[in-house]
């Protein structure tokens, strides 16, 4: 019976050795762009739940200061799904970024790369870059804007519009709603419009790093 479970262990070690150099890189588009587009009529199937991150905010605040009748309201009961959703991922990218990280630095277009370097933005390591999203970046006024002023735009956005990209972009549109393709529209004109009107203004007034 030892020998069985040693035989077991060994071989379940072998199996996820064998597989981390497939869980340590990015997926090709034609296997994670399946994955996430079979997710939604799942949800939609089974028990028509809703695939969304931004309502978790005020479902947390419900839970920790609900001072405010918007806040005062069943978070258990309204908010179990989309919660446990956003503990899986911040659980998911913990394990993959502390036990499988992947070793090759970010894939950037040279175009792109060209771009941020234009905008100051030079030190690419991380997933985000540092000289923004720090303590550091933040006491700067690009920071201050991109990090304070953009993150309650964003938020407040996401509430107005009633869900953010991946409750309008992804469930709304599977469940063909009108009301997510508008939404979905005004995404994308607002990243133009941040990307080519608001960004150089906001990098080069805050000063290049």
């Amino acid at each position: 019976m030892a020998y069985n479970k040693v035989v077991a262990r060994r071989g379940i070690a072998i199996s996820i050795g064998e597989m981390t150099p497939y869980l340590s890189q990015p997926w090709p588009w034609y296997v994670a762009g399946p994955l996430i587009g079979l997710i939604i009529p799942a949800l939609l199937l089974v028990g028509g739940k809703m695939f969304g991150v931004s309502e978790n905010l005020r479902h947390i605040c419900a839970a920790v200061l609900p001072q405010t009748d918007f806040l005062k309201y069943d978070w258990r009961r309204a908010g179990a799904w989309n919660l446990t959703l956003i503990a899986g991922a911040v659980i998911g990218g913990f394990i993959a970024s502390t036990w499988i990280p992947n070793p090759h630095p970010i894939a950037l277009a040279p175009a792109t790369r060209a771009d941020l370097a234009y905008l100051g933005v030079t030190d690419l390591q991380g997933l985000a870059p540092v000289s923004i999203f720090s303590w550091h970046g933040l006491l700067s006024i690009k920071g201050f804007l991109l990090i304070v002023v953009g993150g309650f735009m964003v938020g407040f956005g996401s509430k107005y519009a009633g869900g953010c990209t991946s409750g309008h972009a992804l469930m709304g549109l599977a469940d063909l709603q009108i009301s997510s393709l508008i939404a979905v529209i005004g995404f994308f004109i607002g990243g133009l419009i941040a990307t080519y009107l608001l960004f150089p203004f906001v990098f080069h007034a805050g000063g290049v790093p």
